[in-house]
């Protein structure tokens, strides 16, 4: 049996891993566009970019894919996929033969709508970009981060604690609403501007200026105003990699369409996994693409199980974490816009907190900053299945216990 895996990032690594792990004899082979094995992502916009020493190694070292006994083609772009003929097609080699394929290209930044090229502007998504952004947060320093999604604010914390003034500019009316909602998101917007950092919302950028002599002068937002900057980061999210499998017979919609195994619509022996994958989610009853490090690693998992003769369906709560301000925030689950939220435990505006969110009896997600002990009887409740009124009253019963009880 011959497995290809194209994609070699977490979800594509992860799956290689795993695949061996669970006794797979399988022949292997790994395919990437990039000359090695992408970097963990998610130190590239914190502990990466604030330390001038840090270092980003690969996933997998050569030496690793060895002994994995892992064909790897990397330097090698997938340019399209024959179901029927069971190939992969590759830019400037023959087609790439398979009996299972797995598709873990993940998703690519999103840049603003006409912009030409311009020193100063960054989007994070290697190693090198992140020491590119670095070598410009220096102290004094004005940067501008367009987006205030979870990249973005990240970006912005940790370059504001380098000393640099930071604004962010985002359309919509709180940070990070995406994955906390409106509710959390307006807390977490006040806990940026205590921590000195400018937050325009409801804006839109109209384009990047330089000053005519290819220094860059600054970000001109729709209503006309020019925020100046030394350095822009644009963190305004990213798209499915999909493009080299139009044609394919595969269901695209917004990623790659799997079922409840991962495996892809309409053909058989195809799976995807990470940031490409868009499958219906058995506890949110709707289909999700999620784009986290834990839910790439989660799929993975499925995937590997299911290529190796164990059923697994992939129905895992999502999680993500992100570390901003000083502390870790983390996210159980999917906090809806319309979701009932609930602080169970300290204030949402400072310090460390644990929130519920849901509706109609539902809990859908439980969120917390710091306090992970705290934190951990919610998230339990809502992995094995808890509704709402079970987490009230679990709070209920820890606001009256005793103190370190």
């Amino acid at each position: 049996m011959h497995i290809v895996v194209v994609g070699a990032s977490l979800a594509g690594v992860r799956t290689v891993q795993l695949l061996r792990r669970r006794g797979s004899k399988a022949r292997i082979t790994l395919v990437g566009a990039e000359p090695t094995v992408a970097c963990d992502r998610p130190p590239l916009s914190k502990s990466y970019l604030a330390d001038p020493g840090a270092e980003a190694p690969p996933l997998l070292s050569a030496a690793e894919l060895a002994a994995l006994g892992v064909e790897p083609l990397l330097g090698t772009t997938a340019t399209g996929l024959d179901p029927s003929g069971r190939t992969v097609a590759l830019r400037g080699a023959p087609p790439l033969p398979y009996d299972a394929l797995v598709i873990a290209t993940g998703s690519a930044p999103r840049t603003l709508p006409g912009l030409r090229p311009c020193p100063g502007v960054h989007m994070l998504r290697t190693a090198e970009d992140a020491a590119a952004i670095r070598a410009g947060c220096r102290a004094g320093a004005r940067l501008v981060v367009v987006g205030g999604g979870f990249i973005g604010a990240e970006v912005a914390s940790t370059a504001r604690s380098l000393g640099c003034a930071v604004t962010i500019v985002e359309p919509q009316p709180a940070l990070m609403v995406r994955g906390l909602g409106p509710v959390l998101g307006t807390a977490l917007t006040g806990r940026h501007v205590r921590h000195g950092i400018a937050v325009r919302l409801g804006a839109t950028v109209a384009g990047i200026e330089d000053d005519g002599r290819g220094a860059l002068r600054g970000v001109r937002l729709g209503d006309g105003g020019l925020v100046p900057a030394d350095l822009v980061v644009l963190g305004v999210g990213s798209r499915p990699a999909t493009r080299w499998l139009e044609g394919s017979g595969l269901v695209l919609r917004d990623g790659v369409v799997c079922d409840q195994h991962l495996g892809a619509l309409g053909v058989a022996d195809v799976y995807a996994a990470g940031d490409i994958a868009r499958w219906h989610h058995p506890r949110y009853g709707t289909d999700l693409r999620v784009e986290h490090w834990t839910n790439a690693a989660d799929q993975a998992s499925v995937v590997a199980a299911n290529l190796t003769g164990t059923p697994l369906v992939c129905d895992a709560v999502p999680y993500v974490w992100s570390d901003q301000l000083g502390g870790r925030l983390r996210i159980h689950g999917r906090v809806g816009a319309e979701d009932e939220v609930r602080t169970v435990a300290g204030d949402p505006d400072e310090g460390d907190f644990t929130a519920i969110a849901g509706s109609g009896g539902t809990l859908r997600a439980v969120v917390g900053f710091g306090g992970a002990r705290e934190l951990a009887p919610y998230q339990k409740l809502l992995r094995t299945g808890g509704g709402w009124h079970q987490a009230l009253a679990l709070a209920e019963e820890r606001r009256a216990a005793p103190a370190g009880g």
